[in-house]
């Protein structure tokens, strides 16, 4: 009878859904900016805004949470989803701003293969969070998370390769403290994905 007086809030779907097109954006733009290194500050800025956007999304989320007394999956969930989403974002922006800051002018091929990796899996992400706004197609969502897991694996790999080539053929000291940080902000940040990929099929195996 509650239930049928104070209906579940489905907003928080749309929010879920407009931070994974901002993340999408978002990883877009850094991989332009490894691809194609220059007017760095103003990429740079550029994604710092697309942040900036994305912690409203955040913040907007998680006051309708606090505000909503019956939500459509539990509590705890929504907040985790929409703060690790948010973290994605948080990382690529961290990296964009080191490259600006470090004055980063001639990216690695290893960074590149990164940021589409990581480009590959928030758009895996952005599927599988779709799906949950009626876990119709519960199969679905559960492959889109098992596809984020192996490109997370992925990175791990690149990631180890990365460095030990930076290791073996770099003789700049600075130089290989310094990609080897933004080479690890990448690889963080589809940690993150698959964070939420975590989240996401617990989610659908409890309400599928």
């Amino acid at each position: 009878m509650l239930e049928r007086l104070m209906p579940r809030q489905v907003m928080f779907f749309d929010y879920f859904d407009r931070m994974a097109e901002k993340t999408m954006e978002g990883s877009r733009a850094m991989l332009d900016l490894l691809e194609d290194c220059t007017n760095v500050a103003e990429k740079a800025r550029r994604i710092k805004a697309i942040e900036h956007e994305g912690d409203q999304i955040t913040h907007q989320c998680i006051e309708e949470l606090h505000r909503t007394f019956i939500t459509p999956i539990d509590r705890d969930s929504i907040h985790r989803l929409i703060t690790r989403m948010d973290d994605v974002l948080d990382l690529i922006d961290a990296v964009a701003d080191r490259m600006n800051v470090y004055g980063m002018q001639s990216p690695t091929d290893e960074a590149r293969e990164l940021a589409r990796v990581l480009l590959f899996s928030v758009e895996q992400v952005g599927k599988a969070v779709r799906g949950l706004r009626n876990m119709k197609n519960a199969d679905q969502i559960l492959r889109e998370c098992v596809e984020i897991n192996r490109l997370e694996n992925e990175a791990d790999t690149l990631l180890r390769v990365a460095v030990g080539k930076l290791f073996r053929t770099e003789t700049d000291p600075l130089s290989v403290m310094k990609w080897k940080e933004l080479y690890e902000g990448i690889e963080e940040a589809t940690d993150r994905c698959e964070d939420v990929a975590n989240l996401v099929e617990g989610i659908v195996l409890e309400h599928a």
